[in-house]
Formats: C-alpha cells, structure tokens, sequence
C-alpha cells in the first residue's frame, strides 16, 4: 500500500514538474486541437479604408506608407508596404490565409520589393516565401538556424501548428542588423531591435516621417508576453531601445487591430512610456495583475500585457 501511495506521489508530482515547465505550450496545444477559425464576416469598413478583393484591405497612411489589412482573419494582421523611390519594404506578411498578397503588392507598386517580417511567428510570415527578395533579422542566433542557404523556423518560433500550418523554407537575400539604415531611395529606415514578445524581434523606424512599425512588440490590445521565447525583461530592454530612438510625435502602427476598427492600429510615445512605468512596477511587484496563466496587467486603456507569472 505505502509503495503504491508513493508511486502514485511520484506520479503526481512529475506530472506537476511537467506542468509548470512545459506551461508556455500547453495553452497553444490545447487551442490546437480546435478547428481553425472560420473567416470573420465584415460588414463595413472605416473611413479611409478600401477592399482590394473580398479579404485584403488597402488604407494610405500618407502617400508612401499603406497599411494591408486582413479584417476577416480573427487575429486582424497588418503588413505595411514602406514605398521609396529606388524600392519599397513589405513589413510582415500575415498568416497566408490567401496566397494573393504578393499580386496585391505588384498591384499597388512596380517598386522593386523586399519582404522583411517582424519575427517568425507564423501569422507574420504566411506568405513571406512567395516574394523574391526576403530580408531577416540579424539577431538572436537566427543567422545561425540557416541550412544550405535555406532557414525553417523552429516550431516555438513558427507556432503555427496551433492553426495547421507548416513552418515555410526561407530563402534570405538580405540580413537586417540593429542600428543598420535601410536606404529605399529618398527614404531611410533604422532597424531596432525590440525583443520581448520573441527574441528575435524587430522593428522599423522612419524619423523623417515620424513611423514607427512595430509589428507584435506594440499595438492596441494584448501584448503577448507568455508564450515560447517571450521575456518581460527583454519586454523592458526593447522598451527602451525604442524609447532612446525616436523623437515626439512618432506614431506606432503594429500587427493588428483592434476588433471593431479597420484602420490600422496607431499609438504614440506615451503608450511606451506606459507601458515601461507598468514593467518596471510588475518588476518590483507593487502592481497587482488578475488570472493565473497567463497573468494579466493593465497597461492603459488601450494596452494590456500577457504574462507568465512564473518568469
């Protein structure tokens, strides 16, 4: 009897050793098991935005700087097509639900095109290997991950088995490093490195016309900082690395939207301001969050962050 009770202790506490530890996959395996979401249902689209066909939408930020909707796909992605005068950057590709982004692209602009993501999750980089010219960021050993000029990305990086997709084999032409400017021909692009959300993040400033993208590091919302590879130090030291690159008045425009507007999502400086004041009060544990896994924070009232209370 005491040998049964101590195997089925031994048992049980493993089991909670393997919960805690593998607890940044376990929400995404369980939610892999559902179907995939259907396509949202979009009844009218904001001032200033347009369809390109029944799933894209096109909206004109200023006249060098569109942001790409996907309002019927539930996480609402944005990519931004950045247009110079020598050549233009794709920045994010959405999850590939539709194949035709890079048609919409040549539709929009007969600039040569670079297509750079944001990280590697797979809602960013869906049709990434349907463009030519592929950039990736020189950060946090993803140069190290190629393969005969080929780089998959891992699962935890990729994660799009929570939806059925197959991570894509990536050709790279180009290598984005931190500080590095990106010349597009009478525009310029600083490339900053913004960890938090994954390691491997980054994001695109152009000071002259006062944008930020940013991707998934920062947009209105829930900020995820509970999944594989995110950190709420490195969550901070992105915070900073942005706050120390641009002036007042920049905008931020990120992944995605909001669930009631199709415009993209658009915040400012005082957003980063808030939410460093809230890392740092969660880092001193004078700020109380709300559930369990993942803990909850409010940054603002447009912002929330996501957390792993065990990190």
């Amino acid at each position: 009897m005491r040998r049964a009770l101590l195997i089925l202790w031994l048992v049980l506490v493993a089991g909670l050793i393997y919960g805690i530890a593998a607890r940044r996959t376990v929400v995404l395996d369980l939610l892999s098991l559902a179907d995939p979401p259907a396509l949202l249902d979009v009844e009218a689209l904001d001032q200033g935005v347009k369809w390109w066909d029944d799933y894209y939408t096109l909206e004109w930020l200023d006249e060098r700087t569109i942001a790409i909707g996907e309002p019927r796909f539930v996480q609402r992605n944005f990519a931004y097509l950045i247009l110079g005068d020598s050549r233009a950057v794709l920045f994010d590709t959405g999850p590939g639900v539709r194949s035709s982004l890079d048609r919409l692209v040549a539709d929009v602009t007969a600039l040569p095109v670079v297509a750079a993501p944001s990280h590697l999750h797979y809602d960013h980089i869906g049709n990434l290997a349907r463009f030519g010219e592929v950039a990736l960021m020189d950060v946090a050993g993803v140069r190290e991950q190629l393969t005969d000029g080929v780089l998959v990305p891992e699962p935890g990086q990729f994660l799009g088995y929570v939806e059925g997709y197959e991570s894509p084999h990536l050709r790279p032409t180009e290598w984005w490093a931190p500080g590095q400017v990106i010349d597009l021909g009478g525009r310029r692009l600083r490339v900053l490195h913004t960890p938090g959300h994954t390691p491997e993040s980054i994001s695109l400033l152009d000071e002259e016309r006062g944008w930020l993208f940013a991707g998934d590091f920062l947009y209105p919302g829930p900020l995820f900082a509970f999944v594989p590879g995110s950190s709420l130090d490195d969550y901070r030291s992105g915070v900073r690395n942005v706050l120390d690159a641009i002036p007042d008045g920049v905008r931020s425009v990120g992944g995605h939207g909001k669930q009631i507007d199709t415009r993209a999502p658009i915040l400012r400086r005082r957003d980063l301001l808030d939410l460093d004041s809230v890392l740092e009060e969660i880092e001193d544990g004078i700020v109380d969050g709300r559930g369990l896994f993942p803990r909850v924070y409010d940054v603002n009232s447009s912002i929330e962050i996501w957390t792993d209370p065990l990190e």
